[in-house]
């Protein structure tokens, strides 16, 4: 099983997700902390899990709706973490450090502030 946060406001204007095999396990809204200028101060969160075997299909649908600068969606797998920037994913061994390393690196390219880029190993 997949597991994974979607915030809301990470989506691009005028794009939809449609014909996802996801579960909607939690719906949360909250103000963040740490934002960009670029990002609004609230967020709504959806957590998902979905089937492992649509791992791929889901973060390339994610890699295609994301806004820039700044977003991406993060799930994971007993033993893979996907992390999803718009038109960029990283998919590695869950624990694999240099896969985290790589994904962080490339969102700090992305101007995503440090405390963001907390996702699970």
């Amino acid at each position: 099983m997949l597991e994974g946060t979607l915030i809301a406001e990470s989506l691009r204007v005028g794009t939809t997700l449609e014909n996802l095999r996801l579960t909607v396990r939690k719906i949360s809204r909250y103000r963040a902390q740490g934002t960009t200028a670029d990002q609004p101060d609230i967020w709504t969160t959806v957590g998902f899990q979905a089937d492992e075997a649509d791992g791929e299909e889901l973060a390339q649908a994610f890699a295609s709706v994301l806004d820039q600068p700044g977003w991406y969606v993060d799930f994971e797998s007993p033993t893979e973490s996907f992390v999803v920037f718009p038109g960029r994913v990283f998919r590695y061994p869950r624990g694999d450090k240099l896969g985290r390393a790589e994904a962080q690196a490339y969102g700090r390219q992305l101007a995503i502030p440090e405390p963001q880029l907390d996702w699970t190993v």
